[in-house]
C-alpha cells in the first residue's frame, strides 16, 4: 500500500508534537512542512526531518505529491484552510475544535464532501485501544441501564494570558472549545445519542469562558430515568482529565482519559456497589499514532462520510448550545434541531 504523503500547515507546539508521529505511523510519510515565515519551517524541517518546507500555506496544497495535510491552526483558520486543502484535492487531519460553530463544521464538512476528501478532527484519544475497550464495557450492558456521565478536563494558568488564543472569542477561544470539546465528545461518544437539553452557567474574562460547568439530559424529559451527564472544563484548576459512568449495577472510571498520565500504562477500572474493582491494562501505540493510522485508514478505503465525522459535527452543535446556554442563563432544548447525520 502507498503512504499517505502529509503537509503539515503551521509550526505551533502541537504540531511539534504530531510531526514525529507521522513518520512513525504505518501508512503515513511526512513529506512537508509550511509557515508563513520560511525560517521557522526551515528550522522545523531540519529539527524533524522533513524533506520538503514551503513559504506560504498554500504553496503545500499546490504540490501535487502531498495527498493530506495537518493543520494545527486557530480555530478561527480551520474553515479557511480546511476548504481550500479540499478544494486542492487534499483529505484534512483538523485539530480540534473542528471550527468555532456548527455553521462554520457544517460548510467545512460540505466542502470536503463536495471534493470527495477525508475530514477527521483531531481528537487522538478516540482511535486508541482503550477508548475501544471502554466503549465496548458500556455498550455491553454490564454497568446497566446508564444513569450519570461525568467529565473533567481542567488546567491551571497563575494568570490568564490574554495573548494567548484561548483567551479571545474570535479565535474559538474559551474553555468549552479547548478542553470541554472532549467532556462533550466522550458523553455523545458512549451515549450513542444526542441530548435532550442542555444547561450551563461559566466565569468569563475576555469574553471567553474561563471556567464552565454543563448538564446534558438525555432520553424523554417526563422519565424519572433520564440519564444525565455533566461536564467541567477551566482554566483555574489543577490538571485533571477524568471520567466517570454510573450504571444501576456498576461504573467506569478513567483518571485520565485524554492522555494516559503514564504511556505505558493506559489503563481504567470497572467497579460493583460492595467496593469491588478491576483495573484494566490496555497498552497500545502513542494516541497520535493511532489518530494518524485511523485517518490513513479512512483514506485509503474512502470512507469521506464515516461516523466520525457525525461525532465532531454533534460535538460542535453541542457546544453551540451549551455556549448559548451559559450566555443568556436558560436551559436550551434540542429536541427539535436535528443534528448532523452521516448518509446512508
Amino acid at each position: 500500500m502507498t503512504n499517505i504523503r502529509f503537509a503539515i500547515l503551521g509550526t505551533a507546539k502541537i504540531a511539534r508534537t504530531v510531526a514525529p508521529k507521522i513518520h512513525s505511523a504505518a501508512g503515513a510519510e511526512l513529506l512537508g512542512i509550511a509557515s508563513r515565515n520560511e525560517e521557522s519551517a526551515q528550522q522545523f524541517a531540519q529539527e524533524f526531518n522533513i524533506p520538503r518546507t514551503y513559504s506560504s500555506y498554500a504553496a503545500a496544497l499546490d504540490d501535487p505529491d502531498v495527498d493530506a495535510v495537518y493543520l494545527p491552526l486557530p480555530p478561527s483558520l480551520h474553515r479557511e484552510w480546511t476548504e481550500k486543502a479540499a478544494a486542492a484535492g487534499k483529505h484534512v487531519l483538523c485539530e480540534k475544535p473542528l471550527a468555532r460553530n456548527a455553521d462554520e463544521a457544517d460548510h467545512m464538512i460540505a466542502v470536503c464532501q463536495e471534493h470527495d476528501v477525508v475530514l477527521l478532527d483531531g481528537v487522538m484519544w478516540y482511535h486508541t485501544a482503550r477508548a475501544v475497550a471502554m466503549k465496548n464495557v458500556v455498550d455491553s450492558g454490564q454497568l446497566g441501564d446508564l444513569r450519570q456521565l461525568t467529565s473533567v478536563f481542567t488546567f491551571r494558568w497563575d494568570t490568564m494570558p490574554m495573548k494567548n488564543l484561548r483567551m479571545h472569542r474570535d479565535m474559538g477561544g474559551g474553555s468549552l472549545l479547548d478542553l470541554g470539546w472532549y467532556c462533550v465528545g466522550v458523553t455523545l461518544w458512549l451515549l450513542d445519542e444526542m441530548p435532550q437539553q442542555v444547561y450551563a452557567r461559566a466565569n468569563w474574562c475576555n469574553d471567553v469562558d474561563v471556567r464552565l460547568n454543563g448538564f446534558l439530559w438525555f432520553g424523554d424529559e417526563d422519565s424519572a430515568q433520564r440519564t444525565v451527564a455533566t461536564i467541567e472544563s477551566g482554566f483555574d484548576t489543577v490538571r485533571r482529565r477524568w471520567l466517570e459512568v454510573g450504571g444501576a449495577k456498576g461504573s467506569l472510571v478513567c483518571d485520565d482519559f485524554t492522555r494516559p498520565w503514564k504511556s505505558d500504562r493506559p489503563h481504567f477500572w470497572t467497579n460493583d456497589g460492595d467496593g469491588n474493582s478491576t483495573e484494566h491494562l490496555i497498552p497500545h501505540k502513542a494516541q497520535e499514532e493511532c489518530m494518524i493510522e485511523a485517518f490513513c485508514d479512512l483514506i485509503c478505503s474512502g470512507q469521506t462520510n464515516h461516523p466520525w465525522l457525525r461525532l465532531s459535527r454533534n460535538t460542535q452543535f453541542v457546544c453551540d448550545a451549551l455556549d448559548r446556554s451559559a450566555r443568556s442563563g436558560n436551559v436550551v432544548d434540542l429536541e427539535n434541531v436535528h443534528p448532523y447525520k452521516e448518509q446512508e
